[in-house]
């Protein structure tokens, strides 16, 4: 992320405000646009020396070809260590990276061994984005990572398995609502499962806590800068435990914010639309149809999912631990990396 990039000066956060929600939708929109995807490893070191020159003083204002370079930055390079997330594993290959396995597990008619094989392969994916992008300030050892990984897995396919033998039996409903609920197995399995991911790949962090920072007056900014110091440069206050529950939680809730409409509108509106004549014709186009339908809703709503919860977290130092009270940066307040 550009706040590792060399310099006294601070980049702003973002061209759009942060502090409401529709503007850190309009933030994510520009983390997830999958055309910084091919933005190769020079393009890459000339987004980070423009912004380096903003940063050394050599360049006065923020222009579009910035905010651009930032953009770019800010989707490849991971907060905490400044260095690349691997390509399939980036926020903005987010969508590129789930639609085979969504769509696998989006397939009507599947098997229990066909269901079982994609919520391991969805599984698989969530652990290595989940790992890819969590706070690095208490890493997960290999160890910890199978554990959870395999836990997940187990998870995931004991509730997919389970309702699926569950709603065939449900002989009170009507044939119609039997095949919406089938429809709906693989989002029961995806909601509850990518948010035990989530706690799973990130336990230590809750177990050892994460680092929180004060928030910085302008008057502490300037300082900082007549030092030669940048604001990466200020000290952690230590690792917060209940800074990290807040982080994994609110992580946790984004995952299954965006999981929910993926797995719910392409297939409810599959059902209706192959009650229709021209895809009853022509069920060829059944396929392409809900590839169509999980590109759109993913696309639509991924910024707004990634924008319910701030990804630089404010909070009151009083609501930490006892070891952090009183000694807030501005307004009493410190910060922490949600992370993604």
């Amino acid at each position: 992320m550009s706040a590792s990039l060399p310099g006294n000066r601070e980049l702003p956060d973002s061209q759009y405000d942060l502090s409401t929600y529709w503007g850190r939708v309009r933030h994510a929109a520009g983390l997830t646009d999958p055309r910084t995807l091919f933005v190769n490893k020079s393009g890459l070191e000339q987004a980070k020396r423009a912004l380096i020159s903003y940063k050394q003083g050599h360049v006065k204002e923020m222009s579009p070809e910035l905010w651009q370079a930032k953009k770019i930055v800010d989707s490849t390079l991971h907060p905490d260590t400044g260095e690349p997330v691997l390509l399939p594993f980036r926020m903005s290959c987010f969508v590129i990276s789930n639609l085979v396995v969504t769509v696998g597990m989006l397939t009507p008619g599947l098997s229990n061994t066909g269901t079982v094989l994609w919520q391991i392969a969805n599984q698989s994916l969530n652990v290595a984005i989940n790992s890819a992008n969590a706070n690095k300030s208490s890493p997960l050892t290999y160890t910890k990572m199978a554990q959870s990984y395999f836990l997940a897995v187990g998870a995931s396919c004991s509730v997919a398995v389970g309702l699926n033998s569950l709603v065939p039996r449900l002989r009170s409903l009507q044939p119609s609502t039997r095949v919406v609920l089938g429809r709906l197995v693989p989002f029961a399995a995806v909601a509850s499962a990518g948010a035990l991911n989530v706690f799973l790949m990130r336990g230590e962090e809750m177990r050892r806590g994460i680092d929180v920072f004060p928030v910085l007056s302008e008057a502490d900014k300037r300082r900082l800068a007549a030092e030669g110091r940048a604001e990466s440069d200020v000290q952690s206050l230590g690792k917060s435990k209940v800074a990290a529950r807040l982080a994994v939680g609110e992580t946790a809730l984004s995952r299954v914010l965006n999981s929910s409409p993926i797995m719910v509108i392409p297939p409810l509106v599959l059902v209706r639309l192959q009650r229709t004549d021209w895809l009853r014709r022509s069920p060829r186009l059944t396929l392409p149809v809900n590839l169509g339908l999980i590109i759109a809703t993913s696309y639509a709503v991924l910024p707004l999912a990634l924008a319910a919860f701030p990804q630089r977290q404010r909070i009151a130092a009083a609501r930490l631990e006892e070891e952090f009270h009183g000694r807030g940066g501005e307004g009493g307040m410190v910060v922490f990396t949600r992370g993604l």
